[in-house]
């Protein structure tokens, strides 16, 4: 006997231009083969680096310093900080070098300096907040490490969206998340550790048009304004300087032991040049039914050219994302292009026209 596919009503959202907020170009790190997390001796300092994740950052982030903190702390290089009370200096405050910081206090350090050339407005609080490790380009050898770490920070939101951790109130949640295939998704890797297996289901959308897809029901959303902004509380309580400032060498600081989650800046700090920009375009919705948005979608469309001769990677993804002290009825975040070597000097714009085209037919709504 055929067992039936279970189907799932979803309410499309309004994508008319009453419904589109702001347009926003972001730039993520990204390092060919996997980030560079590693440790190296330079000059009398010790450097753990944790950087280069292009659009896994916020997936990996909590994992990825609790990796490189251990990496250093355990290692002969860093047997001065069995001493807690050790100058560190951290470079970068996107949400690398904020969970870095995290996870230092919870470690019990406490003499933590962060330099940062910007705090507001970056990446990481623009992101969109889909926990799945993609837009990323890891060499096979690598997979193992990069699914173990995580694995470790499907744990730690999990914690976060079930209330079982006492730093973070908000900003995490389990909401069900859909791909075209379980190899989409990237999350094999987690079923049978702290996920679920994913199923197959028909989404209708009510409109004639249907999709079958597969659905992890425990995806996680997390909603980086909201954990940007906790991290920073957590950061303020705990009596961190951020002292802000571009640091474009390592000798300028007097801390032995440098974390450098400098991201792009790399470049030029760790002369880098196997590091990337990433170009990636969103859309914050506004006007929409707040209960009809607790999904996620992320589906890929293919490779084409943008209007600048660059080879773009276009997929479509809708997730709740909110921003604070924004109206209820203004959530949703839809996206997204990939697009290497993208510059401020080559925005691509018309991409955002591609958008809403594909977000119109993924829905059936044109």
């Amino acid at each position: 006997m055929t067992k039936s596919i279970e189907i799932r009503k979803i309410v499309p959202p309004a994508f008319e231009q009453v419904n589109l907020g702001e347009k926003i170009l972001c730039y993520r790190p990204m390092k060919h083969g996997m980030p560079n997390l590693s440790i190296e001796q330079q000059n009398g300092k010790v450097i753990a680096h944790n950087y280069g994740h292009g659009g896994g950052g916020w997936t990996l982030g909590p994992g990825s310093t609790k990796y490189v903190n251990s990496l250093l702390i355990d290692s002969p290089l860093g047997q001065e900080l069995f001493d807690k009370s050790t100058p560190i200096a951290i470079i970068g405050a996107g949400l690398v070098g904020l969970f870095t910081a995290y996870d230092l206090v919870k470690r019990g350090y406490s003499n933590i300096t962060i330099y940062a050339e910007k705090i507001d407005s970056l990446a990481s609080h623009y992101a969109g907040g889909l926990l799945a490790p993609v837009s990323m380009d890891n060499d096979h050898a690598m997979q193992p490490i990069i699914d173990q770490i995580g694995i470790d920070a499907y744990r730690f939101y999990d914690d976060v969206a079930r209330n079982k951790n006492n730093d973070f109130k908000q900003g995490a949640r389990l909401v069900p998340s859909y791909f075209n295939s379980r190899e989409d998704s990237g999350l094999e890797a987690y079923v049978g550790k702290v996920m679920n297996p994913a199923k197959e289901v028909i989404l209708d959308f009510g409109n004639g048009t249907t999709r079958k897809m597969v659905v992890y029901d425990d995806g996680i959303f997390m909603n980086t304004a909201l954990l940007m902004a906790e991290l920073h509380d957590f950061i303020n309580t705990h009596h961190i300087k951020i002292v802000l400032g571009k640091i474009t060498s390592f000798e300028q600081l007097e801390q032995k032991f440098i974390f450098n989650c400098s991201g792009l800046g790399a470049v030029e700090l760790a002369k880098d040049t196997t590091l990337v920009p990433v170009q990636g375009h969103l859309i914050m919705l506004k006007n929409q039914v707040p209960e009809n948005m607790n999904y996620m979608i992320l589906v890929y469309f293919g490779e084409g050219k943008t209007e600048a001769n660059q080879k773009v990677k276009r997929s479509f993804y809708i997730f709740p994302k909110h921003l604070p002290d924004s109206a209820p009825q203004d959530i949703g975040v839809i996206g997204g292009t990939f697009i290497e070597g993208g510059s401020p000097e080559k925005p691509n714009l018309n991409e955002y026209d591609s958008m809403i085209d594909e977000a119109n037919a993924f829905f059936g709504l044109k």
